[in-house]
């Protein structure tokens, strides 16, 4: 069994999806790659069920009925690799904000550097962010300053979402519990590996925006970061996180 698999969430990426599932499989490292799909109306899963004739053993897809939400897809995804056993299991967008060169960087802090979960960081050694209006940046860095202040957590992009977890993070969660959905999801993750006293280290990385495809960004994900990190605090403070 590959040691490491990517999952990519996809929604209406057709545009995007051949691309990148080539530019992982061209790196150094071997990776195999799960794409979640949420019935995708643009058919974005035709093509990976294309791409599995040339792939077939490294490319898996699992197709859900409709758009659920990133979180879900995301614990959809762990639990499929989970009963899988594969030891790095990857968080990654599919319309290439995320390099897929930078996989090899996550792995390496896991597997050598003792990380128990990497985050590809855009602001641990600065603003990295590339293509972002001035807004959108501002809106990403100050909602990580918000979950330092209420959380404690020292990390530096919280709402990061180019992540690799070792299994037993994931293992030591309650996957079933998790049920946010975008920003409050990416955080909620990270907040439980830190209560767990988890090793967390922070990768630095240059986010690009995409090019092809659009944002799945709304004001109700907003929402649901600011008011979903206090109660994550206030089930950490009545133990019952």
């Amino acid at each position: 069994m590959n040691c490491g698999i990517v999952i990519i969430p996809t929604y209406n990426e057709i545009e995007n999806i051949e691309s990148i599932v080539r530019a992982v499989f061209s790196l150094h490292k071997s990776f195999h790659i799960l794409i979640v799909d949420d019935n995708s109306p643009d058919k974005t899963a035709i093509k990976v069920i294309e791409l599995q004739k040339e792939f077939s053993k490294c490319l898996f897809l699992e197709q859900r009925e409709k758009k659920s939400g990133l979180g879900t897809a995301y614990v959809h995804g762990f639990k499929w690799a989970l009963s899988r056993d594969y030891e790095f299991i990857f968080e990654m967008d599919a319309d290439f904000s995320h390099n897929p060169y930078d996989l090899e960087k996550l792995y390496d802090a896991c597997h050598f550097g003792g990380a128990d979960l990497a985050i590809g960081s855009r602001y641990v050694t600065g603003v990295n962010v590339v293509n972002w209006p001035l807004s959108r940046v501002l809106l990403s860095y100050f909602a990580s300053v918000y979950v330092r202040m209420i959380t404690g957590m020292k990390i530096m992009d919280a709402t990061a979402g180019f992540i690799c977890y070792n299994k037993k993070v994931l293992e030591s969660i309650n996957l079933d519990k998790i049920k946010f959905i975008g920003y409050a999801f990416q955080i909620e993750m990270k907040y439980r590996a830190f209560a767990k006293k988890f090793n967390i280290q922070e990768v630095p990385v240059i986010f690009t925006d995409r090019t092809k495809g659009q944002s799945k960004m709304s004001g109700s994900i907003i929402k649901e970061a600011i008011f979903g990190v206090l109660s994550l605090r206030i089930k950490k403070f009545f133990n019952q996180l």
